[in-house]
């Protein structure tokens, strides 16, 4: 492949995981990781890095998107933020020395079980509505040392995995504390700001990062987004949840494939 054809399959290829991370709120580093070990070879590490290149640029307009349709409170999504950087770089120098291989296995079983709560989130979400009388947590109710905690799991995740810490926190925040599926998702995505820079250049220090395939996914990715988040706000809850627990299969199957 020239290194034209590569910038042009990068472009697209960032197009379509932008929108993807639109709809679902994870900035697309989840499926760009086993695309660009998958098709272009890189161990795990260096495509964490990698995804890391696009997944910043993207993660902050996707933020944007949300909070121009529902307001992000940025004061909780600070003390997240702030607790997740520590823990982000902690958890990006325990990947860096982990094998390849176990850390990609480690991935998997990540994902996959995200996957199966959202299942079970989507498929049985009528059925417990209709026989439960139990009332949805308010979010104002919960004070500040619960954002804390938030930020640390999406921190260390993001470290260890370079991206899905804000998948991770999602289903608490719904579950939890009584958060929108999109209303959690552009929280936890405000959250997970500041720890990924701090993953990027820490991936980045180690020479685990591939700028110029990177770059050219992000300007891809950038173009799609916004019509990403529209769509995400027209789907039903239970649908986007189904939608979500589909695409980490996808996810899971093509790490699979790759190990």
């Amino acid at each position: 492949m020239t290194s034209i054809e590569l910038i042009l399959a990068c472009l697209l290829g960032g197009a379509l995981i932008g929108y993807t991370g639109g709809v679902l709120g994870i900035g697309g580093g989840l499926l760009a990781i086993p695309l660009l070990g998958l098709i272009l070879g890189m161990d795990q590490q260096t495509a964490q890095g990698t995804a890391l290149i696009m997944v910043v640029p993207a993660v902050l307009l996707t933020v944007r998107q949300y909070h121009r349709r529902n307001h992000i409170d940025f004061r909780r999504a600070a003390l997240g933020a702030i607790s997740s950087i520590i823990f982000t770089w902690l958890g990006a120098r325990l990947a860096l020395g982990m094998d390849a291989i176990l850390l990609r296995r480690i991935y998997s079983i990540f994902v996959m079980a995200i996957a199966l709560y959202y299942f079970d989130q989507s498929l049985g979400f009528s059925r417990r509505r209709r026989r439960s009388d139990k009332p949805r947590p308010d979010p104002e109710s919960f004070g500040q040392l619960w954002y804390i905690v938030v930020g640390m799991m999406a921190g260390l995740a993001g470290g260890v995995f370079g991206v899905g810490g804000a998948v991770l926190v999602v289903p608490f925040l719904t579950s939890r504390m009584g958060y929108s599926q999109t209303g959690a998702q552009g929280l936890a995505l405000s959250m997970i700001i500041p720890g990924t820079l701090v993953a990027l250049a820490t991936y980045a220090f180690h020479g685990q990062t591939t700028w110029q395939v990177g770059i050219p996914m992000a300007i891809g990715s950038l173009m799609l987004v916004p019509f990403g988040v529209r769509l995400a706000y027209r789907l039903p809850e239970n649908r986007l949840k189904f939608i979500f627990a589909c695409m980490l299969v996808l996810i899971m199957a093509l790490l699979l494939v790759r190990a």
